[in-house]
């Protein structure tokens, strides 16, 4: 029947707890199995069997990426325009400590410049440092075929890693500083110059936004150069400005926001923040949720697996190796045998039949109770007295 060791639970159920564990809380996976199957098993149960699996699918990936390294096979043919983005969120660890998933999202633009948009999302995620998720997510960027595709547009928050990840994978990547990203950086430096939530604050973010956003990127560093020396200013107010305007100038290339639309490329990083939401948040950030850092990386490795659409495709394949790794476990030895000999067991043809019951006394002849009979032998019990 394919049970694992010790397990009274088909692979087909095993595949449903699995499924479910992966897309809700483990007590409320255990309810749903239970509504729609009948059979009752723990939270604990699921939770097991979900970080289990989890952890399998894990080495499967970076034993995938190890054999990519070695047998280096041509990448699959990658669309005209690919979107790469990277991003990352925080999830809630035992003891109190927060740590960050990075996130990968890979898509296709479609469609004419006006009217383009990005379809044929995937993901990748890992809560591991920027070399490792790198290094990793080198498997998803395989089989989407990213440095075959005619352009890559990245957009991304500007962080140091993000560029080392473009770097490792398309060097050539047309970057894109997210948009909302660079709006709150002008939204800082006007609240600091004019007030937090004056209607001045307002009118400068509004005007400077409207000018990032439709090609006039030199009136706006040329405004935040204004503040930066303007007399009368508070030391940290001229500090902001300064400091935004050298973010700003370092990025040059990546707010060219009128080019990049009119090409058709996105100019936000929203595919790979609604993943953080999607694959990452969705599962890992409930409330009273706490993970250990290696169960993160399980459940975050069957989120994508459902978020891309190809549980189906790798359950067999997660399966077997689960399978496997239950048979190259060690066998836990039997309890020993109390001393002394063993006495040989009966067959069962040869049974020792059990003793018949004593006879039972009469308590009734000719009709008239004897003294045998309860109401003879209780009677003095209910005496009046």
């Amino acid at each position: 029947m394919g049970l694992l060791p010790g397990s009274a639970l088909t692979p087909g159920l095993i595949e449903s707890i699995v499924l479910l564990g992966a897309s809700l809380p483990f007590a409320q996976a255990a309810d749903v199995l239970a509504h729609f199957t009948g059979v009752r098993v723990g939270a604990d149960t699921v939770r097991r069997l979900t970080e289990r699996v989890g952890a399998v699918h894990v080495d499967q990936e970076t034993a995938a990426v190890a054999e990519l390294e070695r047998a280096l096979p041509d990448e699959p043919r990658g669309p005209a325009v690919q979107v790469l983005s990277v991003d990352g969120a925080m999830v809630p660890l035992v003891g109190g400590e927060w740590r960050e998933v990075k996130t990968l999202a890979v898509g296709e633009v479609v469609g004419p410049a006006e009217g383009a948009r990005t379809v044929e999302l995937s993901y990748f995620s890992r809560c591991t440092d920027a070399t490792t998720f790198g290094h990793l997510a080198t498997a998803e960027t395989h089989r989407r075929g990213t440095r075959t595709a005619g352009t890559v547009v990245a957009p991304t928050d500007g962080a140091a890693w993000c560029q080392g990840f473009l770097d490792l994978h398309r060097p050539d990547a047309v970057r894109v500083l997210d948009f909302p990203h660079a709006a709150e950086h002008l939204g800082a430096v006007a609240q600091a110059a004019f007030g937090p939530g004056t209607a001045a604050a307002s009118e400068w973010l509004g005007v400077q936004a409207h000018r990032l956003r439709h090609g006039q990127e030199d009136a706006v560093l040329a405004a935040l150069a204004v503040l930066s020396t303007r007399m009368g200013l508070p030391p940290e107010t001229r500090t902001a400005a300064e400091h935004t305007h050298t973010y700003f100038a370092t990025r040059r290339d990546q707010i060219r926001y009128a080019q990049f639309a009119a090409m058709g490329y996105p100019i936000g990083s929203g595919c790979v923040e609604s993943a953080n939401k999607l694959v990452v948040e969705a599962r890992l950030k409930g409330p009273g949720m706490h993970w250990t850092r290696a169960n993160v990386n399980s459940l975050l490795a069957l989120r994508c697996l459902l978020a891309n659409g190809r549980w189906a495709e790798a359950w067999p394949a997660v399966w077997r190796a689960v399978c496997a790794a239950a048979r190259a476990r060690p066998a836990v030895p039997a309890a020993a045998d109390p001393p002394g000999p063993a006495a040989p067991a009966t067959p069962p043809d040869r049974a020792t039949p059990a003793p018949a019951p004593p006879p039972r006394a009469k308590t009734i002849v000719n009709g008239r109770p004897t003294a045998d009979h309860p109401w003879k032998r209780f009677s003095g019990h209910h005496a009046k007295s």
